[in-house]
């Protein structure tokens, strides 16, 4: 299986499956003399944890991160700094239950990537889904640590979820200090309340719902990206899209960009002291691939949990018709846990257009979090 890597500059190469005796990555591209410890990564991973509610899978796992190479003590600080050498992290697999995938060793999952994973391969790992479980997305999660590392204090990648089923959060509330004051990252405080009904309901009846994240980076100054095929929002897009269960993008006003006309969907600028100030920011922050300075937005659908407990109608390795359900320890929304992943994508692609930014345009030494980067 090739196709395990993103990113160009700053790379991020995933490993292990879901029933594995552990996963993790390696990050190469992250420049020397970072201060990092297994406790500041850590911090992101725990918002991403399974078993931490009744409306995510009830999987144990401490999630517990080690960095097995990359770092060194620096006498000068007396701190743990990267060396500019590959960081390989891992986080062992503690509670794997693979005997709950026994009745679907040899069935294909309707909505699941069994079927097109065996195609290609001829060779599956039914026990959670193996490579194709959102359990990977925990590595990405510990590498977004480590490109906040390297964008610095000044610039801020921060999600919320904005619907969950047909219920979307009502932007004239929008506060993001309630985002961790409840169980949904939920901006809207008087939708709390509603999602919770909406998902007992969904989780009583052994059935999911799907979600929408969005996610805004601030600081981020303008000129990142490059034209064609190099640009940010594309780079974007394709890391969003690349979460399990992701199933459209959208940047800025997206697909809603459709309805308005010109002028409405113009940002009009006028002079500010420190470049332009924008009156608008329907283009998500990037213009032309390259970013503005505004703040960068973007949105990722995440469908239905596809494992659910009600029959459905498919067929298995004989291709004989059956009828499944799938049992185990399931989010009935990923979304919730998704955004976490959503805002690691984000950092991730950021730090890799920063790191080519300098490359490209010089900027001088490395600083992390001050304009010497620019």
């Amino acid at each position: 299986m090739s196709h395990n890597t993103f990113g160009h500059l700053f790379r991020v190469t995933t490993w292990g499956e879901s029933h594995g005796p552990a996963l993790g990555c390696v990050v190469d591209g992250c420049p020397p003399g970072i201060p990092l410890t297994a406790e500041e990564i850590q911090v992101w991973l725990d918002q991403r944890r399974p078993g931490q509610g009744k409306f995510v899978t009830q999987r144990q796992e401490p999630d517990a991160v080690k960095i097995l190479s990359g770092v060194f003590e620096d006498d000068r600080t007396g701190g743990q700094v990267t060396t500019g050498t590959p960081i390989s992290l891992m986080i062992e697999n503690v509670d794997q239950r693979s005997r709950d995938y026994s009745e679907i060793a040899t069935a294909f999952r309707p909505g699941h990537a069994d079927y097109a994973y065996f195609a290609k391969y001829g060779v599956r790992d039914y026990r959670g889904g193996g490579r194709q479980s959102a359990r990977e997305t925990a590595a990405r999660v510990a590498a977004g640590a480590i490109a906040r590392k390297i964008l610095g204090d000044a610039i801020t990648v921060r999600g919320a979820l904005v619907q969950i089923g047909p219920h979307k959060v009502d932007r004239a509330r929008w506060d993001w200090a309630q985002v961790t004051e409840n169980p949904f990252w939920c901006p809207d405080p008087d939708m709390v309340a509603v999602w919770e009904e909406h998902l007992e309901t969904v989780r009583k009846a052994g059935s999911s719902t799907g979600a929408v994240v969005e996610v805004e980076a601030t600081g981020v100054p303008a000129g990142w990206g490059a034209p064609i095929y190099g640009k940010l929002d594309a780079e974007l897009a394709g890391a969003l899209m690349s979460i399990n269960a992701a199933k459209g993008v959208e940047i800025g006003a997206g697909f809603d960009a459709a309805a308005l006309s010109g002028e409405e969907n113009a940002d009009e600028m006028r002079a500010g002291n420190d470049g332009p100030l924008f009156l608008s920011n329907n283009a998500g922050g990037v213009l032309g691939g390259i970013s503005t300075g505004q703040s960068v937005v973007a949105r990722v659908a995440f469908k239905p949990t596809s494992s659910i407990l009600t029959l459905r109608r498919s067929i298995n390795e004989s291709n004989a018709e059956i009828e499944l359900r799938t049992k185990g320890r399931h989010d009935p929304c990923v979304g919730i846990r998704g955004t976490p992943v959503a805002e690691a994508m984000v950092a991730c692609v950021l730090a890799d257009a920063f790191l080519r930014h300098r490359a490209q345009t010089g900027g001088g030494a490395f600083a992390p979090g001050v304009d010497g980067r620019r």
